[in-house]
Protein backbone atom coordinates (compact mmCIF):
# COMPACT_ATOMS: atom_id res chain seq x y z
CA UNK A 1 0.00 0.00 0.00
CA UNK A 2 2.76 2.79 1.21
CA UNK A 3 5.41 1.30 -1.59
CA UNK A 4 7.46 3.12 -4.01
CA UNK A 5 5.85 2.38 -7.69
CA UNK A 6 8.84 2.46 -8.84
CA UNK A 7 12.25 0.69 -6.78
CA UNK A 8 15.07 3.33 -6.45
CA UNK A 9 18.83 2.19 -7.33
CA UNK A 10 21.29 2.75 -5.23
CA UNK A 11 22.54 5.50 -6.77
CA UNK A 12 19.51 7.21 -6.60
CA UNK A 13 18.86 6.20 -2.65
CA UNK A 14 22.48 7.50 -2.14
CA UNK A 15 21.22 11.06 -3.87
CA UNK A 16 18.29 11.47 -1.73
CA UNK A 17 20.39 10.14 1.59
CA UNK A 18 23.11 12.89 0.38
CA UNK A 19 20.34 15.84 -0.54
CA UNK A 20 16.79 15.07 -0.26
CA UNK A 21 14.55 16.47 -3.79
CA UNK A 22 11.88 17.20 -0.89
CA UNK A 23 14.60 19.59 0.25
CA UNK A 24 16.82 19.65 3.18
CA UNK A 25 14.82 21.51 5.26
CA UNK A 26 11.67 19.76 5.08
CA UNK A 27 13.88 16.48 5.32
CA UNK A 28 14.73 17.69 8.41
CA UNK A 29 11.20 18.46 9.63
CA UNK A 30 10.09 15.22 8.91
CA UNK A 31 12.87 13.61 10.72
CA UNK A 32 11.47 15.81 13.62
CA UNK A 33 8.17 14.73 13.31
CA UNK A 34 8.88 11.17 13.35
CA UNK A 35 10.92 11.77 16.52
CA UNK A 36 8.49 13.65 17.88
CA UNK A 37 6.18 11.50 17.45
CA UNK A 38 7.67 8.58 19.77
CA UNK A 39 5.98 7.96 22.69
CA UNK A 40 9.68 8.71 24.66
CA UNK A 41 10.35 11.99 26.48
CA UNK A 42 12.10 15.15 24.52
CA UNK A 43 15.01 15.04 26.44
CA UNK A 44 16.10 11.18 25.91
CA UNK A 45 15.12 11.39 22.12
CA UNK A 46 17.66 14.75 22.39
CA UNK A 47 20.56 12.60 24.05
CA UNK A 48 20.16 9.78 21.34
CA UNK A 49 20.30 11.99 18.63
CA UNK A 50 23.15 13.73 20.41
CA UNK A 51 25.16 10.69 20.59
CA UNK A 52 24.92 9.93 16.59
CA UNK A 53 25.92 13.25 16.23
CA UNK A 54 29.06 12.81 18.42
CA UNK A 55 29.50 9.37 16.95
CA UNK A 56 29.80 10.56 13.22
CA UNK A 57 32.86 12.69 13.96
CA UNK A 58 34.97 9.85 14.92
CA UNK A 59 37.30 8.49 12.54
CA UNK A 60 35.73 4.77 12.79
CA UNK A 61 34.12 4.64 9.41
CA UNK A 62 31.54 1.62 9.89
CA UNK A 63 31.44 1.68 13.79
CA UNK A 64 29.45 4.77 13.78
CA UNK A 65 25.81 2.67 14.17
CA UNK A 66 27.46 0.74 17.58
CA UNK A 67 29.36 3.51 18.97
CA UNK A 68 25.88 6.18 18.67
CA UNK A 69 24.06 3.47 20.27
CA UNK A 70 26.65 2.50 22.76
CA UNK A 71 26.80 6.53 23.99
CA UNK A 72 23.02 6.43 24.07
CA UNK A 73 23.11 3.50 26.02
CA UNK A 74 25.62 5.34 28.30
CA UNK A 75 23.84 8.17 28.39
CA UNK A 76 20.58 6.73 28.64
CA UNK A 77 19.20 8.01 25.20
CA UNK A 78 16.77 6.65 22.68
CA UNK A 79 18.93 4.07 20.29
CA UNK A 80 16.51 4.90 16.85
CA UNK A 81 17.48 8.36 17.58
CA UNK A 82 21.29 7.25 17.92
CA UNK A 83 20.84 5.93 14.95
CA UNK A 84 19.47 8.62 12.82
CA UNK A 85 21.67 11.28 14.52
CA UNK A 86 24.47 9.50 12.68
CA UNK A 87 23.27 11.31 9.71
CA UNK A 88 25.14 14.50 10.35
CA UNK A 89 28.11 12.67 9.27
CA UNK A 90 27.60 11.38 6.19
CA UNK A 91 29.49 11.90 2.38
CA UNK A 92 29.27 15.98 1.86
CA UNK A 93 29.78 16.51 5.50
CA UNK A 94 32.72 13.95 5.96
CA UNK A 95 35.79 15.39 4.38
CA UNK A 96 35.18 18.54 6.18
CA UNK A 97 34.70 16.65 9.61
CA UNK A 98 38.05 14.65 8.78
CA UNK A 99 40.65 17.94 8.15
CA UNK A 100 39.14 19.45 10.84
CA UNK A 101 39.59 16.42 13.39
CA UNK A 102 42.85 16.05 12.28
CA UNK A 103 43.96 19.29 12.69
CA UNK A 104 42.60 20.02 15.75
CA UNK A 105 44.16 17.03 16.93
CA UNK A 106 47.51 17.61 15.14
CA UNK A 107 47.58 21.19 16.85
CA UNK A 108 46.79 19.91 20.23
CA UNK A 109 49.74 17.26 20.38
CA UNK A 110 51.63 19.73 18.75
CA UNK A 111 52.20 17.97 15.24
CA UNK A 112 52.49 19.68 12.11
CA UNK A 113 49.59 18.95 9.82
CA UNK A 114 51.53 18.22 7.22
CA UNK A 115 51.83 13.87 7.85
CA UNK A 116 50.22 12.04 5.24
CA UNK A 117 49.17 8.80 4.88
CA UNK A 118 51.08 6.60 2.22
CA UNK A 119 51.43 3.22 1.34
CA UNK A 120 53.42 1.79 -2.00
CA UNK A 121 52.58 -0.37 -4.13
CA UNK A 122 55.81 -2.47 -2.65
CA UNK A 123 53.84 -2.67 0.77
CA UNK A 124 50.74 -3.75 -1.01
CA UNK A 125 52.07 -6.33 -2.60
CA UNK A 126 53.56 -7.50 0.39
CA UNK A 127 50.43 -8.55 1.31
CA UNK A 128 50.23 -11.37 -0.82
CA UNK A 129 53.80 -12.38 -0.18
CA UNK A 130 54.71 -11.34 3.23
CA UNK A 131 51.25 -12.54 4.80
CA UNK A 132 48.50 -10.44 5.94
CA UNK A 133 49.32 -9.96 9.52
CA UNK A 134 52.77 -8.31 7.83
CA UNK A 135 50.59 -5.96 5.89
CA UNK A 136 48.60 -5.13 8.79
CA UNK A 137 51.59 -4.18 10.57
CA UNK A 138 52.58 -2.07 7.75
CA UNK A 139 49.13 -0.60 7.11
CA UNK A 140 48.94 0.35 11.44
CA UNK A 141 52.49 2.06 10.81
CA UNK A 142 51.10 4.13 7.73
CA UNK A 143 47.94 4.78 9.43
CA UNK A 144 48.96 5.56 12.71
CA UNK A 145 50.54 9.22 12.35
CA UNK A 146 46.89 10.40 11.41
CA UNK A 147 44.69 8.11 13.40
CA UNK A 148 45.28 9.82 17.00
CA UNK A 149 45.07 13.03 15.68
CA UNK A 150 41.74 12.77 14.05
CA UNK A 151 40.53 10.28 17.34
CA UNK A 152 41.56 13.61 19.36
CA UNK A 153 40.40 16.01 17.29
CA UNK A 154 36.91 13.76 16.55
CA UNK A 155 36.21 13.39 20.20
CA UNK A 156 36.54 17.22 20.94
CA UNK A 157 34.32 18.58 17.79
CA UNK A 158 32.23 15.24 18.14
CA UNK A 159 31.06 16.60 21.97
CA UNK A 160 30.69 20.15 20.87
CA UNK A 161 28.66 19.19 17.96
CA UNK A 162 26.55 16.47 20.26
CA UNK A 163 25.74 19.77 22.29
CA UNK A 164 24.59 22.01 19.77
CA UNK A 165 22.77 18.72 18.59
CA UNK A 166 21.60 18.12 22.03
CA UNK A 167 19.77 21.77 22.40
CA UNK A 168 18.28 22.19 18.51
CA UNK A 169 16.75 19.03 18.70
CA UNK A 170 15.28 19.47 22.20
CA UNK A 171 14.43 22.98 21.31
CA UNK A 172 12.86 21.57 18.27
CA UNK A 173 10.84 18.96 19.62
CA UNK A 174 9.25 20.92 23.05
CA UNK A 175 7.95 23.20 20.53
CA UNK A 176 6.71 20.59 18.83
CA UNK A 177 5.24 18.80 21.59
CA UNK A 178 3.28 21.70 22.41
CA UNK A 179 1.84 23.05 19.75
CA UNK A 180 0.36 19.14 19.21
CA UNK A 181 -0.76 19.16 22.66
CA UNK A 182 -4.43 20.11 23.28
CA UNK A 183 -4.72 23.19 25.61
Amino acid sequence: MFAAREKQSIGRKLREFCWPSIGVRRAWAYRMHRLARMNVSPHTLAIGFAAGAFASFTPFIGLHFILAALTALVLRGNLIASAVGTVVGNPITFPFIWIASYNLGAQILGMSAKDKVTLTMDEYVGFFTDGPIAFLITLWKSVEPVLWPMVLGGLMLGTICGLICYFVVYGTLNRFKARRSPS
